[in-house]
């Protein structure tokens, strides 16, 4: 499916006058115009079935309990485009009787089509205008959770176990929850280092990032500029994919970058590479990175001496030179298994 969309000096469906003229001369009405290469068929019954919540959705609920002006501090930038909602969810194959964890769902936007999908929603909202405003909106919707907290300050796992216990047929084993959220970019990296080792009770992050950001993710070649010690950790626990750019005039008020959709399939803790510690394991590829165009021998060290360490790479059978950026994920637990045993 293809986005694209353009910038309109006025709404493709005018305001009622009230607000026309509430509005001020220099705001910029943003425009989604969604292309799609399936049959006129297919399209009219999709329209159908896909709710109207898009821009002007977005617009009626900032306006709602007065003027709501998006936070730059919060990183706060809302989806005028219904479809790329869809397409999240739908990444995330999100079904009825899903448990859905949605970090920021700040107007609703998200949250009204997982809510449509038949998944129970947790939605975790630090902005407590925003909170109130989603309380507003969906009122006592029994499938939706609103916890008023930052995410990364927030015991995920306490406001899940129940409701995935309550989901899960007696004598099974416990459904595994999903998360699917539109996050601000500023705090990307640290929700990815929060989520992907929760594979005890995740099995699919589903995030809208900074386009840039999600290619660098997912591509983990070696020797390459972008490559560093996040696309190890990823790759240890998860299988990343890019599922599509989203771009920039999507989004209210608008990003300096494009976006992109990233789906993170979560390992098993049995599916982990053979490691005898991951916080060891970290600690070294840390530090190996930190100096990335340092030799091993040299930027690891302080863990042994660069004779050792020499020793361990000639052992594990790469060249005694190695940089950080040469080394893959298997390399990696490799040599860390070596050198532990010293």
């Amino acid at each position: 499916m293809l986005l694209s969309v353009r910038v309109a000096t006025r709404p493709s469906l005018p305001l009622p006058e009230e607000r026309r003229r509430a509005s001020s001369s220099r705001r910029v009405v943003l425009r989604a115009v969604h292309t799609t290469s399936v049959d006129e068929g297919a399209a009219s019954k999709e329209k159908k079935r896909r709710p109207t919540d898009d821009y002007h959705a977005t617009v009626r609920s900032l306006n709602s309990r007065g003027r709501h002006v998006p936070k730059k501090s919060l990183g706060q930038h809302y989806m005028l485009n219904s479809s790329v909602n869809e397409e999240l969810s739908s990444a995330a194959d999100v079904k009825e009787g899903d448990v859905v964890l949605e970090i920021g769902p700040g107007t609703g936007s998200l949250t009204s089509t997982l809510l449509n999908s038949g998944a129970t929603v947790v939605a975790v909202e630090k902005d407590p205008r925003m909170a109130a405003l989603i309380k507003d909106r969906f009122g006592c919707t029994e499938r939706l959770k609103l916890i008023q907290e930052d995410i990364t300050k927030c015991h995920i796992v306490s406001h899940l176990g129940p409701l995935l216990q309550n989901q899960t047929p007696e004598g099974q084993k416990q459904k595994f929850a999903k998360v699917v959220a539109n996050i601000p970019f500023n705090i990307s990296t640290e929700v990815v280092k929060l989520l992907l080792p929760m594979g005890n009770t995740f099995s699919d992050v589903v995030l809208l990032l900074q386009d840039e950001a999600a290619a660098r993710l997912v591509d983990a070649s070696v020797e390459t500029p972008e490559y560093r010690s996040i696309n190890i950790f990823v790759n240890f626990y998860s299988d990343p994919e890019y599922k599509l750019k989203v771009g920039r005039t999507n989004f209210f008020p608008q990003p300096k970058f494009d976006a992109a959709i990233v789906k993170f399939e979560l390992k098993q803790i049995s599916e982990y590479p053979p490691v005898a510690s991951p916080k060891s394991f970290f600690s070294m590829v840390n530090s190996a990175f930190f100096g990335k165009r340092k030799m091993l021998r040299k930027s690891l060290q302080h863990l042994c001496s660069p004779t050792e360490i020499e020793s361990a790479l000639d052992s594990v059978g790469l060249p005694i030179t190695s940089r950080p950026c040469e080394l893959t994920l298997d390399d990696f637990v490799r040599l860390h298994n070596n050198l532990v045993k010293l």
